[in-house]
């Protein structure tokens, strides 16, 4: 998702330029004011004229039925609609305003997420749903009911997204909330109860390493069992912060779980006292540049090496036979060792390199084996 104010049509195309050259297959801008709204067709003129064909998606709160028929062409540019069902309005305006923007979405043939959250939850909803377990004989926590409102909350509302025309296939689910189990447990739920395609994301996730990691838990137990047909990270960037992070976290997340491939995967050890110098950690660093130089390159010409595997390994202890699983790899002596290197290429012992250009030498041979092992180039 952008940051940028959705008004400002030139940076928020660049941001989204940015995203989808990062790998990002669908972007999210917010339209909060008429003035955002407004400037979505703009957005998707300049998109268009950069060659930028990932597609938009808005996302409305609170004013979103204003929104989407005063600005019929913002209705139009957009791919899909975000809804949030907590904040579109009370008792009967909220029927009616979402009903308002289905309507929108089924002229224009547009596909909707229905996003619950946990920090806009539907307050009568949610009410009900306390008050009927303060009755029960065993209540449940009051986090099992908060999750099941949300449950609740979307299956409802892509029942009435039906009643009111929009196809079921246009239909996807999301549940955010801040907490790795209540995120696993709610989307259970969901998967267990509809066969709507489901968003995930664990809102936000927060800074840096904690982002990462709560972020990777959540959603590698999740698409391991099958759940899930888009995601998305939501970090806290830091100021002035690289926005596609998040882009490459979702990446290798699903690159990890062997889910999808987009890029050549170098494993390295992480050293121990076996190896003092500095040199195999330098060389992986090498090796990784090398890659990311050559993958624009290499996808042009070489289909399917991103399912490359490569190994940078940095003692005699474990280094040859991880090498040894590697597409090819490299095994460091170590320290106190002689300073040979060998490289193994599926499997065997290809050469073994030695001297001041060990680094050079393993990335000629990295790049002759991705020309042999993934055929004749093909034209451009």
């Amino acid at each position: 998702m952008t940051n940028t104010d959705t008004a400002d049509a030139a940076a928020s195309a660049a941001q989204v330029r940015l995203l989808a050259e990062a790998g990002s297959e669908i972007v999210r801008i917010t339209v909060n004011t008429r003035e955002a709204a407004a400037a979505v067709p703009e957005i998707r003129r300049r998109l268009a004229d950069l060659g930028v064909a990932a597609p938009l998606v808005g996302d409305f709160h609170y004013n979103g039925h204003l929104l989407l028929t005063e600005h019929p062409d913002c209705a139009a540019a957009l791919d899909k609609y975000r809804i949030n069902p907590g904040n579109v309005g009370v008792g009967e305006r909220h029927d009616e305003n979402f009903r308002r923007m289905i309507e929108v979405a089924v002229a224009h043939g547009k596909p909707v997420r229905i996003g619950v959250n946990w920090g806009s939850l539907d307050r009568a909803l949610l009410t009900r749903l306390m008050d009927e377990n303060a009755h029960r004989d065993a209540p449940l926590e009051d986090r099992e009911v908060v999750l099941e409102a949300m449950r609740e909350s979307a299956l409802r509302s892509a029942e009435l997204a039906e009643r009111f025309g929009q196809p079921h296939d246009r239909i996807v689910l999301s549940a955010k909330v801040s907490e790795v189990r209540d995120l696993v447990a709610v989307y259970r739920a969901l998967a267990a109860a509809c066969d709507y395609p489901l968003h995930l994301g664990l809102t936000e996730a927060g800074l840096g390493t904690k982002g990462i990691v709560a972020t990777t838990a959540a959603l590698a137990i999740l698409l391991h069992e099958g759940i899930g047909d888009t995601i998305r990270t939501s970090l806290t960037p830091a100021p002035g912060g690289d926005r596609t992070e998040e882009v490459r976290v979702c990446q290798q997340v699903l690159q990890s779980l062997g889910v999808r491939h987009f890029a050549p995967q170098v494993s390295s050890c992480p050293g121990c006292g076996r190896t003092t110098s500095s040199f195999f950690q330098e060389l992986a660093f090498e090796v990784t540049a090398h890659i990311q130089r050559r993958l624009a390159h290499w996808r042009g010409r070489y289909p399917g090496v991103e399912e490359l595997r490569v190994a940078v390994m940095g003692c005699v202890v474990n280094g040859p036979g991880e090498s040894k699983h590697a597409d090819i790899g490299i095994s460091l002596p170590g320290t106190g060792e002689a300073p040979r290197a060998p490289v193994y290429v599926e499997g065997r012992l290809e050469t073994t390199l030695q001297g001041e250009t060990i680094a050079e030498d393993f990335a000629r041979l990295l790049d002759e084996y991705v020309e042999s092992r993934y055929g004749t180039p093909t034209a451009g």
